[in-house]
């Protein structure tokens, strides 16, 4: 399986600290932001990566992180989204990189506590389809939310005002080699984007999609107050007895 990272967007919330750099390089707490996904893939056994970056600092990943061998990697590789037209469409980027391949899909602001790698692999016996890591929340209209139903996963809406349960959708997601052609489906929503949702809800119209709950805290750092969290979590984990 291959391992993609997108890193993309302008990072507008976190502006003016973005007025000079990407967001996914700015720190949580002792290291960039763009570290933390990383290692997520590596400790999945995931060693050939590829991350999608766009705006006007693309190359200072290149600066920072070279090969990737310093960080465990065997192939690390860029490619550069124009623009922001959602996350579908920066994994749309990624078609030649999988070349067929499984991949395990992470955003780059997604900062976890624990290892995914037996979802990783529980996904590896799955023969088709896609699996997403779901988390319950308290605030689950700020996410793409979940619908289960015997124990099936039976739509997902993004951002809904009245949730069907508080399982949010994790920026984890896991994909055979068809989520390409369902990318090209794809009409953009009233953000002009095109949505993973859409993406994972065809998965559930095929039947073909599997879900896990991911252990752990997690957190996104797109905005003031979610990056200081993710400082202070990592910090405390950081603090605990191995």
């Amino acid at each position: 399986m291959k391992g993609i990272i997108l890193a993309g967007g302008k990072g507008s919330r976190l502006f003016p600290l973005t007025k000079i750099t990407n967001k996914h390089l700015l720190p949580i707490y002792d290291r960039p932001m763009i570290y933390y996904p990383i290692q997520t893939l590596v400790d999945a056994g995931i060693r050939d990566i590829l991350i999608v970056t766009g705006g006007n600092y693309a190359g200072d990943f290149l600066q920072l992180l070279g090969t990737g061998h310093q960080l465990g990697l065997a192939n690390l590789n860029y490619t550069y989204q124009e623009g922001e037209g959602g996350i579908a469409d920066a994994l749309r980027l990624a078609e030649h990189f999988a070349d067929g391949e499984n991949v395990c899909v992470i955003l780059g602001d997604n900062i976890i506590e624990t290892n995914i790698r037996e979802a990783v692999q529980e996904f590896d016996k799955q023969a088709v389809g896609a699996k997403i890591l779901l988390k319950e929340v308290t605030d689950p209209e700020r996410f793409g939310v979940a619908e289960i139903l015997n124990g099936f996963v039976v739509n997902i809406v993004e951002k809904p005002k009245d949730p069907k349960s508080n399982y949010a959708v994790t920026g984890i997601y896991m994909y055979d080699a068809t989520v390409f052609d369902k990318i090209k489906t794809l009409e953009p929503s009233q953000r002009g984007e095109l949505e993973i949702t859409d993406v994972n809800n065809a998965y559930i119209r095929e039947r073909s999609l599997s879900y896990a709950f991911l252990d752990g805290w997690w957190t996104d750092a797109g905005t003031f107050d979610s990056l200081l969290r993710a400082s202070h979590l990592v910090s405390e984990s950081r603090k605990k007895p191995a």
